[in-house]
């Protein structure tokens, strides 16, 4: 497998049937971006825009993506920064450090599209009633 060490963006309506390596295709209509693997090892990454997954910037000429593209459900698990259409290389997570990031972003999403949380004894959601406050507010404004 060849690293690669710079991504070549590509602005596209829809995302291509084939993903080319060394190009990155971003679709603003589809808010998302996708890649083949910078490690070489063909897995497409796929990485959606919003405000609790990447933020993409552009700055007329090369694209960065925040945050870093951790890619532990790969048998690669190549982890990666994209600064200025290059790829900045990052450590390897343990476990433990990937299972707190995702909780990280679960609850993330949790509190920006108020879903409530996950019970910890379960893997149903569980819907939480909004406060008083947030409550009469939306009423307020309705």
């Amino acid at each position: 497998m060849n690293k690669r060490a710079h991504l070549s963006p590509e602005f596209v309506d829809t995302i291509p049937a084939t993903i080319e390596q060394g190009k990155i295709y971003i679709s603003i209509d589809f808010a998302t971006a996708i890649h083949s693997c910078a490690c070489g090892c063909g897995m497409e990454v796929v990485t959606p825009f919003s405000p609790t997954d990447w933020k993409l910037v552009f700055d007329g000429v090369s694209i960065s993506l925040s945050p870093s593209i951790g890619n532990w459900s790969f048998p690669c698990r190549s982890h990666y920064w994209i600064r200025q259409n290059q790829v900045h290389w990052a450590g390897d997570w343990t476990d433990e450090e990937i299972n707190a990031g995702r909780a990280n972003d679960r609850r993330s999403k949790e509190h920006h599209y108020g879903i409530g949380t996950l019970s910890s004894t379960s893997s149903k959601k569980t819907l939480k009633k909004p406060g008083f406050w947030k409550r009469w507010f939306g009423w307020l404004i309705n």
